[in-house]
């Protein structure tokens, strides 16, 4: 009979453990769907009939929400108070979207966590003392955001604290007394003042710069304690002043300042001479142009004065940039010119982009170029100087020759060698009804192939070149359809216009500021042009009304119901006999550069391998020298 009643017992005590991990999970549930339905920008595609453990991003142990990892998946907007009903969350990650507004104060019921990624969003507002109240927090990274006022007094009541992230954000104020032993410490490009505590004397100092702090490891701090790391010599006593002295002072200043206003106005009437020498030798010269609105652009294009193209060497292409009093040029091999004969040169609009707008300039003697009228150039002249001396230097057989730039106050323009078939987007997207040959599978695979050669080079100059707006009017193609790639590393030049719209496909889901480009975007934005290759469709074809899916999300929607076959253009189809088996291999490295999270994408390098490999297999185009 006891034994019966045990057993009673024990079954009892299971079915309530069951109903209360079940009513828990009910819970985290609820507080999941209450932040999906509270952020903005790309939607959670979160199946509800399903648990929520099997959900993207959701990690559970013993039947609770342990982990929530939504790193770069398009969030925007204020966070909803939903999370801290996730009462057994350990890993919380927002890193790279683009959340604003103030940290929810319902992060303070998340007892358990113990990593906090949130860098790269914009939220603002004052770093929340509750932070440092969580008894298990090891890691808190809040770097590049708009965090401001001061950081907060109770660090120290993170007793298990080893990271503290806090870099380029607002912050003003001095550093805490921090007394806990930090492993990883930042608060660079800041606001800070005052003095560096002992304890944080060894960390590295680049953890520091970019703020008003002084001592150890920046330099010493002043005597007056003012922070501004200088040394200042230490006297015993103040030294009076005599009169005779002062006296000395003010004459020496009166006069210093003669000077100093003999010396300006000499230099005003020597400027004023030659500008008047240079208002006479300049020749109005309008630009005869084929199209009224590129008259009416390029009206207000300078002339300056023109002393003829500078020499160029022997081969065509000179060492170093020849400066003349028009336009630095980088390669002489393509015709000699000047800015007063580009300027009277035919003109024809090829575009407007990103970046500018585009034309085509043709010379009396048979020379064309492309030129490109930059336009929110932000960086001043002597670091656009510096960063086209750099793109000058670059060269490669699939990448688009810079021949030379002109830089002025209100005019900026970069001339690029003219390829004779336009671009990609043209070929794909433009009248397929004018006698135009159709794009077969060896034309499209030898596009990809030169086209991921020439962004594989870009990447394997440094780990910090990226091209930056990869998409396909910036692929270019000459009279044998080679690819050549154009508009490279411009993008940290040009003012973004807007936060970037995600129906604009080809940008990576993490990328909130279209100046800062890593080259895992620019594998996202290469796998979307594969994929615009292959099914002919523009990466903003809305196929689902209702959320304007971009061309990644819709192949992986087709292919996960039908056959990889049905996303291909029916002009690739319709002409291949041979060959698909590539076509789907293609597709695939497509979408594996799409993937949503930057550190599940491959290399460029990898990328080119591979499309190498389908290069070489049965029923592909023989692989393009490099």
């Amino acid at each position: 009979m006891k034994n019966k009643t045990n057993s009673g017992l024990t079954v009892f005590f299971f079915f309530l453990c069951l109903v209360s991990v079940t009513s828990d999970l009910e819970a985290d549930r609820r507080a999941l769907i209450a932040l999906r339905d509270g952020v903005h920008g790309r939607p959670l595609l979160w199946n509800l009939t399903a648990p929520p453990c099997t959900w993207g991003g959701v990690q559970c142990e013993s039947g609770r929400v342990t982990a929530l990892r939504l790193p770069g998946v398009g969030l925007s907007g204020p966070l909803p108070i939903a999370i801290g009903n996730l009462t057994k969350l350990e890993t919380l990650s927002f890193r790279f979207n683009a959340l604003n507004g103030p940290l929810p104060p319902d992060f303070a019921n998340l007892t358990l966590l113990r990593y906090l990624y949130l860098q790269g969003n914009a939220f603002s507002g004052e770093i929340p003392s509750f932070l440092f109240t969580l008894p298990n927090i090891i890691r808190i990274n809040l770097a590049q955001n708009n965090f401001s006022g001061r950081i907060p007094d109770n660090v120290n009541a993170a007793t298990r604290l080893a990271t503290l992230y806090l870099e380029d954000n607002q912050l003003t104020g001095p550093i805490p007394e921090i007394k806990i032993p930090l492993q990883q410490f930042n608060v660079s490009s800041n606001q800070l003042n005052g003095s560096i505590p002992d304890p944080l004397s060894g960390m590295p100092k680049n953890a520091f710069l970019g703020n008003l702090l002084c001592g150890k490891p920046l330099e010493a701090c002043s005597v007056n304690g003012t922070g501004n790391g200088t040394e200042t010599p230490v006297k015993g006593k103040k030294d009076k002043l005599s009169t005779g002295a002062i006296i000395g002072i003010v004459i020496a200043c009166v006069l210093g300042l003669l000077l100093l206003f003999l010396i300006l106005f000499c230099l005003c009437r020597r400027k004023k001479k030659e500008e008047n020498v240079q208002s006479r030798n300049i020749e109005a010269a309008p630009v005869p142009t084929s199209s009224a609105a590129v008259a009416k652009e390029s009206a207000d294009v300078p002339t300056p004065v023109t002393n003829g193209a500078p020499h160029s060497s022997e081969n065509g292409a000179s060492k170093t940039p020849a400066v003349s009093k028009d336009l630095t040029f980088f390669v002489k091999s393509f015709g000699e010119f000047d800015l007063d004969g580009l300027l009277k040169a035919s003109a024809e609009v090829l575009g407007k982009g990103t970046f500018g707008s585009s034309y085509k300039a043709s010379f009396e003697h048979g020379l064309v170029v492309a030129v490109k009228r930059l336009r929110d150039v932000v960086v001043p002249e002597k670091e656009f100087r510096e960063k086209l001396q750099v793109l000058g230097s670059i060269s490669h057989a699939n990448l688009v020759t810079l021949i030379a730039y002109y830089f002025s106050r209100d005019e900026k323009l970069v001339v690029f060698e003219y390829m004779s078939r336009g671009s990609l987007s043209a070929l794909l997207h433009g009248n397929k009804g004018s006698g135009r040959s159709p794009l077969n599978w060896e034309t499209r695979a030898g596009i990809a192939l030169g086209a991921a050669r020439a962004i594989s080079y870009l990447h394997s100059r440094d780990a910090t070149t990226s091209h930056g707006n990869i998409k396909s009017s910036n692929i270019l193609l000459s009279e044998t359809f080679e690819a050549k790639v154009s508009d490279y590393c411009l993008a940290p030049m040009i003012s973004p216009t807007s936060t970037p719209n995600r129906i604009d496909g080809y940008r990576a889901p993490e990328v909130t500021d279209a100046r800062r480009i890593s080259q895992k975007a620019d594998v996202y934005s290469f796998g979307v042009l594969i994929l615009e290759l292959l099914t002919g469709k523009s990466p903003t074809h809305q196929q689902l009304h209702e959320e304007g899916v971009d061309l990644p999300r819709w192949v992986s929607s087709i292919t996960e119901q039908q056959t990889p076959s049905d996303v291909f253009d029916p002009e690739l189809t319709r002409y291949q006999s041979e060959g698909n088996e590539n076509m789907i291999r293609l597709l695939k490295i497509g979408i594996s550069c799409t993937a949503q999270y930057p550190d599940s994408r491959p290399t460029m390098p990898e990328v080119t391998r591979l499309i190498e490999e389908v290069s070489r297999s049965p029923g592909s185009p023989a692989p393009v020298s490099d």
